[in-house]
């Protein structure tokens, strides 16, 4: 159990919530969005790769500017 104390500085660490926000964010989610993400090669290649590939590389990271999906994608 964390302290009232502890509580106080986790909130102000992170005031934003993230727990929160994302089960906001994934209850607004839209089936078959960025489903083309899917389709390309680059993630063709990182999901068809062999586990060792994957281990020097175990995160796709996805960029785009400010409101393009990238929150909304399943």
């Amino acid at each position: 159990m964390i302290a009232d104390e502890d509580s106080g500085i986790l909130k102000w660490l992170s005031p934003l919530e993230p727990q929160t926000r994302h089960y906001e964010i994934r209850s607004r989610r839209v089936e078959r969005v960025g489903d083309w993400l899917l389709q390309t090669e680059e993630y063709r290649n990182w999901v068809g790769g062999t586990s060792s590939d994957r281990l020097n590389s175990p995160v796709l990271f996805c960029s785009g500017g400010p409101g393009v999906g990238k929150t909304y994608i399943r």
